[in-house]
């Protein structure tokens, strides 16, 4: 019997672009974790996964995902940064590339730094989106990410899903299962506040679920913010407009 396959195709497409999405969701399949798309067929230009048909959340839904949520980032990674496992190079959020750390690294305020912040901040620099000024309140926010500011010695490198916008959660008839990922070693926190980016039905359910698997740290509200300026950034380059000025405002706010 044919599996029904929902088909993505980009003729062209840079090197890995399907292929590493393909790794992150086989990585990211653990048990007792969320359901992903499963991928059945991957080349250069195009990926097949098994086809999801959407249904309305609810909130039993919504608190089963929170607690496979906390088992998917459990499953941990190999450091901060690291590309999921059967992938050596670098990787994508949606069509721009995304660095990863190929060597253990010393800290993920470090990474989030030099491969999630900075990167970004330079390219909208380069495409003059931002100028010197704006460029500087980021770089005051990588200056602490460095310094250690906001890391916590408890925190593992989780297996994270790393675009984990609403769009990348589809609620089906057996709860939520997860799309597009752009899988790397990171900080469970930005999972989560990738959630509450830009809306996530019964989040409040989810992160309640969430803690009681994985109680979540003190103080992870007030770094909300923080986690959200990754893609915030790559909105801005993406897209520039009245991301620039939220971006800028929840860089000042940190």
């Amino acid at each position: 019997m044919t599996v029904p396959a929902f088909v993505k195709q980009r003729p062209g497409a840079p090197p890995g672009f399907f292929e590493v999405e393909a790794a992150g969701l086989r990585w990211l399949t653990v048990p007792g974790g969320v359901p992903v798309a499963e991928p059945l067929e991957v080349s250069a230009d195009r990926l097949s996964t098994r086809r999801l048909e959407p249904v309305a959340p609810t909130r039993a839904a919504a608190e089963e995902f929170g607690r496979r949520l906390a088992r998917t980032h459990e499953a941990g990674a190999r450091w901060f940064g690291a590309p999921p496992d059967g992938w050596d190079s670098d990787g994508y959020i949606g069509t721009v590339s995304l660095p990863h750390a190929h060597a253990p690294t010393r800290s993920w305020g470090e990474v989030f730094a030099d491969l999630r912040i900075r990167p970004f901040v330079r390219a909208a620099f380069d495409q003059g989106t931002l100028d010197h000024r704006e460029t500087e309140v980021f770089e005051r926010i990588c200056r602490d990410l460095a310094a250690g500011r906001y890391d916590d010695p408890t925190e593992r490198p989780c297996r994270i899903h790393g675009d984990l916008w609403s769009g990348n959660v589809v609620w089906a008839a057996d709860g939520a299962h997860l799309i597009d990922p752009a899988a790397h070693g990171g900080h469970r926190e930005t999972d989560l506040a990738m959630l509450a980016l830009f809306g996530l039905p019964h989040l409040d359910r989810v992160l309640a679920a969430y803690d009681e698997v994985r109680p979540l740290t003190a103080g992870w509200e007030s770094r909300i913010g923080l986690h959200q300026l990754h893609p915030l950034l790559v909105h801005v380059v993406l897209f520039g407009g009245g991301y620039v000025s939220q971006a800028l405002a929840t860089a000042r706010a940190c």
